[in-house]
């Protein structure tokens, strides 16, 4: 029989229950006469504190709290791909069917599709012995993706009895298993699993496979690994979403989580527009085939904003345990702190540095460490790496989310608002982005690229550097003084940041680059770099060495030279040894 208890003071999104009700920590319960979803975060003596995912308007002292006797967990089976949710697994389009454009209060939804039959295909017999995370049947979820019905990680025992393949729904008894005490059990497509706990599994491996993402500047100069984190701060406009679409639809990840979480409607809105309309470069088939998006608007409750994260991470580690690579975009994890802060001041604690809880840190840091390259319970490797994106107010990254999120993830994409402003897109700043993966990766460069390849980026961050470095003179005293060696580097400087950093996403060729054509770019640049300094150690004035239009022929091989013909840079380095006898016989 469920438990009650009686509303005795409400809070905004806080909601108190005098006396013993009888609840238990995380779990959900329906708030007042019109259901609300909650869940219980506080047990005191007298006192059961309750967060409501929906907006309390309305409610009054004296309604009942019913219990569920369940923490809040989201329902995992075929139909969550192409599908998009609401900050506690209810599909936006369903309460749209029910309640219009706007979620009405105390809306009752199934997560999945109940009634779809699934063509299945049983991958056990009877007298099978199977445990957490045995696959029992395989599913076509999408063309893209093909789902594996799992054993729930807590549950082991012995075939029974098995269906014959066919069309089932989530709902239809697959399997009987009798567990090792002789109970016996028929488990469906549909697992529960509460979203604040880490789904388990067998071990953790180190970083060694980088995600490919296409873009130049995270692939080359700051890598992040599969199971990685990686942070992208910026302010206002520095083009935090769209990088994260740039990944989401280039980058070698089997699935994509999108959570928009507290962003704007009209940015969500786009979101969910352009990535129904987006192709699956690898597949031909739509890009939703592999995605799921999180959508949790900022004018939706702050509590819901609060559990879209962890909604979105349960969902990855059950692909995950499929043997599947997913990525995590969190778009943005400012917008989860403030809603964090807002909880935290209605609870009336004790708060820290600009308003934030405590234990924003810990609450970080558990999320970020959800992430990883993982051997499943039934022998398979996944990952999950999460791409948060941060929005410091004000672009400052002194503040405290953007702070606590460096000491948490091991990639760093700083956005520069004066590279966004000058069109120079990815707006990431290469004097103050970093990747600590580079060394871990650095085997895979030298099996499946170059051996040079780490040697050749270190080199393109030293001449950027550098060019850093000189520029500082340049504003004080003027670019005329320098001796032509340093101006040889502020023009090499200017073909890797127009010619290598600066991406267009809307040019089919340079939107995705391959890691070999990363490489050979690379290799060409430094050639030039060569050539030219010993041009200019031989005498020749930089100002000669610019009127061959060469620099500029550099520049242009991200736009001349196609993805499926990398041959023809093969003629680059003949046109700079051509460059290199010209300008000796015209001086000679």
């Amino acid at each position: 029989m469920s438990k009650t208890g009686v509303i005795c003071g409400i809070n905004g999104p806080i909601v108190h229950v005098k006396g013993d009700a009888g609840f238990t920590m995380n779990e959900m319960v329906y708030v007042g006469h019109e259901n609300l979803v909650g869940e219980v975060i506080g047990l005191k003596a007298g006192d059961t504190i309750i967060q409501v995912y929906e907006e309390t308007a309305g409610i009054r002292p004296g309604e009942l709290v019913t219990g569920t006797g369940a923490p809040v967990s989201v329902t995992l089976a075929p139909g969550i791909l192409t599908n998009i949710f609401d900050g506690i697994e209810r599909p936006l389009s369903e309460i749209a069917k029910s309640g219009g454009a706007y979620i009405s209060r105390g809306v009752n939804v199934s997560a999945l599709d109940n009634e779809k039959k699934w063509k299945t295909h049983i991958t056990v017999k009877k007298g099978d012995r199977v445990y957490g995370g045995t696959i029992l049947a395989e599913v076509p979820e999408t063309p893209a993706i093909l789902h594996k019905v799992m054993v729930p990680p807590d549950k082991e025992g012995y075939v029974l009895d098995v269906v014959e393949d066919g069309e089932y729904t989530i709902n239809d008894p697959l399997v009987t298993i009798q567990h090792l005490d002789g109970t016996e059990e028929k488990l469906t497509m549909t697992q529960k699993w509460p979203i604040r706990v880490a789904r388990p599994t067998a071990k953790r491996f180190p970083a060694t496979q980088p995600l490919v993402t296409g873009q130049r500047i995270l692939d080359t100069l700051f890598p992040l690994a599969k199971g990685g984190t990686a942070a992208i701060p910026g302010g206002f406009g520095t083009g935090k979403t769209m990088t994260q679409h740039q990944i989401a639809k280039w980058s070698d990840a089997n699935i994509i989580i999108y959570i928009g979480c507290g962003e704007r409607g009209n940015e969500m809105t786009q979101v969910l527009e352009e990535f129904s309309e987006l192709i699956d470069p690898k597949t031909g088939n739509p890009l939703m085939d592999r995605t799921t998006l999180i959508a949790n608007t900022s004018n939706m409750p702050v509590a819901a904003r609060e559990a879209s994260l962890y909604s979105g991470l349960t969902l990855a580690e059950y692909y995950r345990d499929m043997g599947y690579h997913v990525a995590i975009m969190a778009d943005s994890t400012s917008r989860w702190a403030e809603a964090l802060r807002e909880l935290s001041g209605r609870l009336e604690e004790m708060p820290a540095e600009e308003g934030f809880p405590a234990y924003l840190a810990s609450k970080l840091s558990a999320f970020y460490e959800r992430a990883g390259m993982m051997q499943n319970l039934n022998g398979t490797e996944g990952s999950v790496t999460i791409i948060g994106a941060v929005s410091p107010q004000g672009g400052d990254f002194s503040e405290p989310v953007t702070q606590n999120t460096k000491r948490f993830v091991r990639c760093f994409w700083g956005l520069d608002k004066s590279l966004a402003y000058a069109r120079h897109f990815p707006a990431i700043s290469w004097l103050t982005s970093y990747s600590e993966y580079l060394n871990d990766l650095g085997p895979w460069y030298t099996e499946h690229v170059d051996k040079k390849f780490v040697d050749y980026r270190n080199q393109i961050v030293y001449l950027l550097s550098q060019e850093s470095s000189l520029m500082e003179i340049v504003k004080l005293i003027g670019g005329d003084v320098l001796p032509d060696d340093q101006k040889l580097i502020l023009e090499i400087a200017k073909v890797i940041r127009v010619g290598f950093l600066q991406q267009n996403a809307f040019h089919k060729d340079d939107t995705c680059v391959p890691m070999e054509k990363q490489f050979k770019m690379m290799e060409i640049i430094l050639y030039l770099y060569r050539k030219s300094r010993s041009l200019i150690s031989m005498g020749m004035p930089m100002s000669v060495l610019k009127e061959d239009p060469i620099f500029d022929q550099v520049i242009a091989i991200k736009y001349d030279v196609p993805n499926d013909n990398l041959a023809m840079l093969d003629d680059y380095k003949k046109k700079i040894d051509a460059f290199y006898d010209g300008v000796i016989e015209r001086n000679a």
